[in-house]
């Protein structure tokens, strides 16, 4: 490995960089609390990008990198700890985006999750889904809830990651961790032979296709606690994205599914702290009761977000109401808490309610 990326590597820790771009013809760029900054260092020529990426590779990730002209893997460096690496081209140029991965697992408080995080992950089975767009801590929130299990349940805890962020040793729950591409071909074949391991819960990187999806639902509704993450940016659409990937024919079957196992959702956001550098968790969140299952079953979608806002006592919040919540506490400022509500007109409201209040 080439003494520059270990400088990067070292200068990226120091600064506290969530993330590494190195692009060619500018210097290494870091993304600090939310913003890309410069390091003030030399411009990354082509051949400095081709020899820090080629130097990371073994031959068959060169292979692939060739071929298919995009690559993601994780690997250790003994200077930055775990990282997850993402290889593209610009220019026929191979170019990296590197995500630091947390170097030891933090609290709830220091990650700022609300407590029904942890109802969630002593669920005995069930489906729970945390989403979001990328890079808001999906994984992050992931890893917390498999250290939780780990630390307190005599379990088998089996994980499909791609690639995996954060390495788990054994405390009470045996711990699989499988990489796809590395220990298993694809998320949907991995998941039908962990069915077969033995496990009482399972970690899905990401739901990505309606075979992963579909085995994912049935493994929920056979006993089995599986969590996992969307790509989607509130709980509705969570709920949308589930059912829309199946065919007309197949949806009411996944609908009873549905409606069956789903535990939580919890769709996040990581926003700007108030007046100073790092960033705080927002978040949305669904706890499935009797009335929502029913919601779920008939296809009332729509309805959703009204019981989301009434439901406060089951531990509910809509991203709304968070966001008033942290701007009242000081935590965000009220631009960045308009810019992010669902509703304008909805947000001033409930506050100008609060401040007559």
């Amino acid at each position: 490995m080439p003494v520059n990326f270990v400088t990067i590597l070292k200068a990226a820790r120091r600064e506290n960089a969530s993330d590494i771009h190195l692009i060619a013809g500018l210097p290494p760029a870091f993304r600090v609390s939310g913003e890309i900054i410069l390091a003030n260092s030399d411009k990354l020529s082509r051949e400095d990008c081709c020899t820090m990426t080629y130097g990371l590779l073994n031959e068959e990730q060169k292979k692939h990198l060739v071929e298919q002209k995009e690559l993601c893997f994780s690997m250790e460096d003994a200077t930055a700890g775990r990282l997850r690496v993402t290889v593209y081209f610009q220019n026929n140029s191979p170019e990296m985006a590197i995500r630091l991965c947390a170097l030891e697992m933090k609290s709830a408080e220091e990650l700022h999750l609300p407590p029904i995080i942890d109802d969630f992950a002593r669920k005995p089975n069930g489906l729970v889904l945390i989403t979001g767009p990328t890079g808001v801590g999906k994984t992050t929130t992931l890893n917390y809830m498999i250290d939780l299990i780990n630390r307190e349940r005599r379990c088998k805890i089996v994980t499909i990651e791609d690639p995996i962020e954060y390495v788990h040793q054994r405390k009470k729950a045996l711990i699989v961790q499988q990489e796809v591409h590395t220990d298993c071909i694809s998320f949907s074949r991995a998941l039908r032979h962990v069915l077969r391991q033995d496990p009482d819960i399972i970690v899905i990187g990401e739901m990505r296709d309606m075979e992963t999806i579909s085995t994912a639902l049935t493994a929920a509704e056979t006993g089995h606690l599986v969590m996992a993450t969307l790509h989607t940016p509130n709980v509705s659409q969570a709920v949308e994205r589930i059912v829309g990937v199946f065919s007309s024919e197949q949806q009411q079957q996944i609908v009873l599914q549905l409606a069956n196992c789903l535990q939580g959702v919890v769709a996040q956001d990581l926003l700007p702290v108030a007046g100073g550098k790092g960033l705080t968790l927002a978040f949305e969140i669904m706890v499935v009761t009797v009335g929502i299952r029913n919601m779920i079953r008939e296809n009332n979608i729509h309805q959703i977000y009204s019981a989301i806002q009434i439901g406060k006592k089951d531990g509910m919040s809509t991203m709304d109401q968070n966001l008033l919540d942290l701007y009242q506490q000081g935590k965000i400022t009220y631009d960045v808490a308009v810019s992010k509500a669902r509703s304008t007109e909805m947000f001033n409201r409930q506050h100008k309610k609060q401040v007559e209040w």
